[in-house]
């Protein structure tokens, strides 16, 4: 089987076509000034007959050379068994042993390459010629065989570094596809939960208080109507850089938190911000730290309905931006747990990590809960 594919003869590339026919030339040309130097010699050294015989293997051998790209191998046995005998046929059996190195693996181009050895061997003792001792015969026919097996080795490993580039390539640009859609998804996860977790809230409240006052109907509406809207956004932004060659999600910053508190005070939680963080903090920081806060409060709406909640940041640039999110015990009892549960912190200690951050989270004090991060804030 071929290392590399190999199209057939009729669907040739210009370029296949100008090697075959440099190739073939040089065969040819091999063949010619072989034969015009056998001719001039003043006495030859074999019968006319294999003069003949040899002219006529050495035509066929170059003509051979349009199979070598569909029968590399056999090709080459073929040229190397009449070349034992035919000095003619040297340039083709060259050629086809170059073929064979460029398009087979090692270990056939190596036992190619000793049968031609052998082939060297045989010719040098049979075909004598005046005036040259047979060790120089074989030692020609070994440096000529050999740089044509050593060059069409460099051929096929050059090819394969190409392709490995090519298919590493390949596979980092599918990586950072990757990672890239597992971003957008974690987003997309905490701002889609968010917004849906405040109309769960308000369209619950209007289910199991149909008696409540017009104004706060309207209350639980507008919310509901800005909420709806507010994640309608956020979607289409996410599917935009999706569909975008190149893109990043716009990162909220530290000052977002206070309007996220607000949007969970509207809806009915009790939560109280504090936040002691001087000078600016980095974009990936402050936009980590949004998301930390807004998954914390997101979880205690869902699972500590009433509770009271404290958000606390803090930091110094060149040490840690440091976010606590507490709350206290339900006042309600928490819905079952549902399909799904958890994976929200799993991808927020993720978003972390990626930073290289740190996320602790468990039971607080009084059976509330406590989530934790330290994100690098450098100088």
């Amino acid at each position: 089987m071929d290392e590399f594919a190999v199209p057939p003869a009729s669907r040739r590339s210009v370029r296949d076509w100008l090697v075959d026919i440099g190739l073939f030339l040089f065969a040819a040309a091999f063949g010619i000034m072989t034969a015009a130097e056998r001719i001039q010699m003043p006495t030859q050294d074999v019968s006319p007959w294999v003069f003949q015989l040899d002219q006529v293997i050495g035509v066929l051998g170059c003509a051979a050379l349009w199979l070598r790209r569909r029968h590399p191998v056999e090709l080459a046995l073929a040229l190397v068994v009449l070349s034992a005998f035919s000095e003619l046929v040297g340039g083709a059996m060259l050629v086809a042993l170059f073929t064979v190195a460029v398009h087979r693996a090692a270990r056939t181009t190596f036992a190619v390459f000793a049968l031609s050895l052998i082939a060297a061997l045989v010719y040098a003792v049979l075909r004598q010629e005046v005036g040259a001792p047979r060790e120089l015969l074989f030692l020609l026919g070994v440096t000529t065989q050999g740089s044509a097996i050593g060059w069409g080795l460099f051929v096929h490993h050059r090819r394969r570094l190409l392709l490995s580039l090519r298919e590493s390539a390949a596979r980092a640009e599918a990586e950072a596809q990757q990672r890239a859609r597992e971003a957008i998804a974690r987003e997309i996860h905490d701002v889609l939960g968010h917004r849906l977790s405040l109309l769960s809230v308000h369209a619950g409240a209007l289910e199991f208080r149909p008696d409540a006052s017009p104004e706060d109907i309207a209350r639980a509406a507008k919310v509901i109507r800005q909420s709806a809207h507010q994640a309608l956004q956020d979607l289409r932004e996410a599917i935009g850089v999706l569909r975008a060659p190149v893109g990043e999600l716009s990162q909220p910053s530290l000052t977002d938190i206070e309007e996220l508190a607000a949007e969970s005070r509207r809806a009915g939680m009790r939560v109280h911000l504090t936040q002691e963080v001087p000078g600016s903090v980095p974009s990936r920081s402050a936009g980590t730290a949004y998301r930390v806060v807004q998954e914390a409060l997101t979880n205690a709406r869902k699972h500590a309905p009433g509770a009271e909640v404290w958000v606390h940041t803090t930091g110094t640039p060149g040490q840690w931006l440091s976010i606590e999110v507490r709350n206290s015990a339900p006042v309600t009892a928490p819905p079952a747990p549902g399909e799904g549960s958890g994976q929200g912190l799993v991808g927020l200690a993720e978003r972390v990590a990626l930073i290289g951050g740190r996320l602790e989270h468990g039971p607080a004090d009084e059976g509330g809960w406590r989530l934790s991060a330290w994100l690098p804030w450098p100088v």
